[in-house]
């Protein structure tokens, strides 16, 4: 039986992607989101089960992402410069399904009696093997796929919410899910090393079988008109994205977004043991947040019809600087906690699913500038600012635990570490999404896109025309 044709969207471009096409593309979030979800959590398990000081894990954290955030940039030449037939960004999906399942078992696997620099070692090492190599690979093809694959907004619209949405559950269910499920598998319903082990097995195998199965659907068939951007050196393809103002506010905002994802992830814990009194109430606190994310999900689409895409970010934007305030007068509450992270929980799900339509936008933009998207380089360099956020945002956990002295074995929390732990909840999310909001205002991009778009298709035509004279 014949597919029935897709037809043009509301700016009358082709349409390429049909509903199994959305689901298999989402599964390679699902496997970054995994990986970046276990990073964000592994403070954690590096204090309280591996035995590793807070300051260390800290450094070898940020060192680790800083690594891992150059690497993007060398990633995004390798990737512009393939010449394989299948594409420059599908074939990265399968080479990296299965390293994808070891590096996520192996930052869990710290071998026993490691001390000093060896212990160092091996904590750098596995994260770099994770995310400096294994998710880089993933994460530049894939941001740039989204480019290669459709030339609609609206299609990328829904990529993006696709892609936020299963890249949230697997997020989610790390963040309700491993502790609890942790504790149930380790001896005498307390977690121990093997316990997270296993539950990062059977998550690395989930996102291996997703990438085989990404590899096999995504197709790039959107025909790139631009200059090839391996033609253009790195340095020119550098400076032009920073001369290009839309590309500089995603980028930043990104950067803001990354970190509070990165304190998310990891304070959580940390909150809910010693401000409100039980680890296992990070589950709660997560099941609550499905709510908001549910919701999210549902209405970000209705939201961008009908108000646009910046400003239904403003307004989420807004919801999580009020939600933060909120927190600031009652820190100690679980009742408000609960109530507020109904907000804050929101605050982040347009830009999920949005950023990467910006990202896009940006690069049409570069297009309209240059005559040239640099897709390689503008996906590899905005992951490259945002991997130094989510990196610091989880040193800062460390180095803030640290300076207050935090003591894993202590019975109750000092005043000094309450503090750090109300700080890096709430104060730094709060300023994170002011700057978010600031960056936003001067997004004008939406309304000229049209236009541009435009004019881009017409100097294309014209430009055949004088070749076929």
């Amino acid at each position: 039986m014949a597919k029935k044709p897709l037809g043009v969207d509301s700016m009358g471009i082709q349409k390429t992607m049909r509903f199994s096409d959305y689901l298999a593309d989402c599964g390679g979030q699902f496997a970054l989101n995994s990986m970046s979800g276990l990073i964000s959590a592994i403070m954690y398990f590096y204090t309280d089960k591996a035995g590793v000081a807070a300051a260390t894990a800290a450094n070898v954290l940020l060192a680790a992402k800083i690594c891992d955030a150059f690497t993007d940039l060398i990633m995004g030449r390798i990737m512009d410069k393939g010449k394989s037939p299948k594409g420059k960004c599908r074939p990265w999906f399968l080479r990296m399904a299965v390293p994808a399942f070891a590096a996520t078992v192996a930052v869990f696997t710290v071998p026993k009696g490691l001390t000093g620099f060896a212990q160092i070692a091996y904590l750098f090492l596995t994260n770099i093997f994770l995310t400096g190599i294994v998710s880089t690979a993933i994460a530049i093809p894939y941001g740039a796929i989204m480019v290669m694959r459709t030339k609609s907004l609206e299609e990328r619209n829904t990529m993006g919410i696709f892609r936020a949405a299963a890249g949230y559950v697997i997020g989610m269910i790390i963040a309700i899910a491993l502790v609890p499920i942790t504790n149930l598998l380790g001896p005498n319903g307390v977690a121990d090393q093997a316990s997270y082990i296993k539950f990062a097995a059977v998550v690395g195998f989930i996102s291996m079988i997703l990438l085989l199965i990404l590899y096999k659907t995504s197709k790039e068939t959107a025909a790139q008109e631009e200059k090839p951007d391996d033609n253009m050196p790195f340095g020119e393809a550098i400076r032009k994205l920073f001369r290009n103002k839309y590309w500089v506010i995603v980028m930043v905002t990104f950067l803001f977004v990354n970190v509070i994802y990165a304190i998310s992830g990891a304070s959580g814990t940390y909150y809910a043991k010693w401000i409100l009194g039980n680890d296992n109430i990070v589950g709660l606190l997560g099941a609550v947040g499905l709510i908001p994310t549910f919701v999210g999900f549902a209405i970000v689409g209705p939201m961008t019809k009908k108000f646009g895409i910046t400003k239904t970010l403003k307004i989420s934007f807004l919801l999580g600087i009020g939600g933060n305030l909120v927190r600031c007068i009652f820190p100690g509450s679980l009742a408000v906690t609960l109530i507020v992270a109904l907000f804050t929980g929101f605050s982040t799900i347009p830009m999920m699913c949005l950023g990467g339509t910006l990202n896009s936008m940006a690069m049409d933009y570069n297009d309209y500038l240059y005559h040239n998207k640099i897709i390689g380089m503008s996906s590899s360099a905005t992951s490259f600012g945002t991997k130094v956020a989510s990196g610091l945002g989880a040193s800062l956990i460390g180095w803030i635990l640290a300076a207050a002295h935090y003591d894993a074995s202590a019975s109750a929390a000092t005043a000094s570490v309450r503090l750090g732990i109300y700080s890096f909840s709430i104060y730094l999310p709060l300023i994170m999404t002011i700057g978010m909001y600031l960056m936003i205002c001067r997004f004008d991009l939406e309304g000229k896109y049209p236009e541009i778009m435009a004019e881009i298709a017409a100097r294309n035509e014209a430009e055949k025309a004088a070749q076929t004279e």
